[in-house]
């Protein structure tokens, strides 16, 4: 397994996301291959998951936490959707792409911290930051609360493009409490 999960971060952590070897990723963590070919059937999509998936990733940075929980983000919306006529709704994907991330990571042998604050991105990924509760974050959560808010960035740029702009002002207006709550905490910690 640490072989495995060598060559899953080489491969994830490679520049060229959408040529990575699918065969060796599909062989390394099987339950991906569900997404491929899977179709949204929603009007804010205009990707298959695991093509949406590969946008996702292409538009990060070379994080590795980021790119991993971008990796496994919707691989549980093949086994949680539901129908309503044309269109597929995807309620509770997130707590199953957790679950399903969860027994993956474990079996690569990822240590159970960094699988704690991985899941905590995946299923958090599609909850939009309140920005009245901005001030719930901390010095303790501040690192990870960026990178959920730069995982949000990243799923909602792989979306259909007529539907990304309303997303992405939710999201400047986040960033912009964010960005005000870390100055806040700096200089909290100047003054100790």
């Amino acid at each position: 397994m640490e072989k495995g999960k060598e060559k899953l971060e080489n491969i994830i952590m490679e520049n060229q996301i959408h040529y990575f070897d699918e065969n060796i990723l599909f062989t390394i963590i099987p339950e991906l291959k569900d997404c491929e070919g899977f179709n949204h059937k929603h009007p804010h999509h205009c990707y298959d998951v695991w093509k949406h998936t590969k946008e996702a990733m292409r538009k990060s940075k070379p994080d590795l936490q980021i790119r991993l929980a971008l990796l496994l983000h919707d691989i549980g919306k093949p086994h949680s959707y539901q129908e309503d006529g044309e269109i597929r709704h995807f309620h509770g994907h997130p707590q199953k792409s957790s679950e399903m991330s969860k027994e993956i990571l474990t079996r690569l042998g990822y240590n159970q911290k960094e699988i704690e604050k991985i899941c905590y991105l995946i299923e958090n990924h599609d909850t939009i930051i309140n920005v009245d509760n901005v001030d719930n974050v901390d010095k303790n959560n501040i690192e990870l609360t960026k990178k959920l808010l730069y995982i949000q960035y990243c799923d909602a740029y792989a979306h259909d493009p007529k539907h990304i702009e309303k997303r992405i002002k939710k999201l400047d207006k986040i960033k912009e409490k964010l960005i005000e709550k870390m100055n806040e905490l700096q200089k909290n910690e100047e003054i100790r």
